[in-house]
């Protein structure tokens, strides 16, 4: 079985998040490589990981995507969840996701009293991202941008709790891991200039978070009529809302961070499995 990890130019071995992955695969005698996406490819499945240059060239990325045979996640997903305007879709299912609003380019953003975050819909890496208090200096960056944005009124339980991530294996709760805060200052973005850096440990998260990663899984499986087994990976980013419950932040099911590196071997494993299942259909 031949598997390939899609990469991007700039970082064509990924950052180092997968490389207990690639052990256990080959452990289990899968033949795994890396290759920057954009070429032609060849393998019984392409699992798409570290593309993070595609936020500049989307297009390409997706007509890619359209080429291989092979795809997890599958195309379908992938043009759906780039647009973080799936939010708004899922909000409107009745989930509780942070209020978002989507602006185009040209439209005058209306902003929201108090602290509130501005980002490119199409984003990766929290690059282009930030948070505002003073109106005019967030139209300014809203101009600079140039591109369909989200607003969204900042949570400020994330400066002093993070973000929990909720990693999902074919549909199935494998872990999680604790993402400090994102936009507060003194972050440095990474060598590649692909991301911000991020401070991720290894967390067990609280049942109300569980319940609310689940309903998300079912909720975008549904719109997108899949199963959500059919999901080789997904991670469900939540937050506490000023009442304390659950919010989804980003639901992540491109090519996110899975965070291996902070969890036991046996997450690795479970991938492993869903890995040569999906790639033995």
């Amino acid at each position: 079985m031949k598997v390939v990890l899609a990469s991007c130019a700039a970082l064509p071995e990924g950052d180092g998040d997968e490389d207990a992955l690639i052990d256990v695969l080959k452990r289990d005698g899968v033949d795994v490589r890396w290759q920057p996406w954009g070429s032609p490819v060849e393998a019984d499945l392409v699992v798409l990981r570290a593309t993070w240059d595609y936020t500049e060239r989307l297009d390409d990325f997706l007509a890619w995507c359209d080429t291989v045979p092979a795809l997890a996640n599958p195309v379908s997903v992938v043009r759906w969840n780039t647009d973080k305007s799936y939010l708004v879709e899922l909000a409107a299912r009745g989930l509780a996701v942070v209020p978002t609003a989507v602006v185009e380019p040209g439209e005058e953003p209306e902003l929201p009293v108090g602290e509130f975050v501005v980002k490119p819909a199409i984003g990766a890496g929290s690059r282009g991202a930030a948070r505002f208090t003073d109106h005019a200096a967030a139209r300014a960056h809203f101009e600079a941008l140039g591109v369909k944005t989200l607003i969204q009124p900042y949570q400020s339980s994330v400066d002093a709790h993070g973000e929990t991530a909720l990693v999902f294996f074919a549909g199935e709760y494998s872990h999680s891991f604790h993402k400090g805060p994102m936009l507060a200052q003194g972050l440095a973005e990474s060598e590649s200039g692909l991301y911000v850096e991020e401070k991720l440990r290894g967390i067990e998260p609280a049942q109300e978070q569980r319940d609310l990663a689940d309903q998300v899984l079912d909720v975008a499986a549904e719109l997108l009529s899949l199963d959500r087994k059919d999901f080789l990976y997904a991670r469900v980013d939540v937050v506490s809302g000023t009442d304390g419950e659950p919010l989804l932040l980003e639901l992540e099911l491109t090519e996110p961070t899975l965070g291996f590196k902070f969890t036991s071997e046996d997450a690795a494993s479970r991938m492993s499995t869903a890995i040569r299942r999906t790639a033995s259909r």
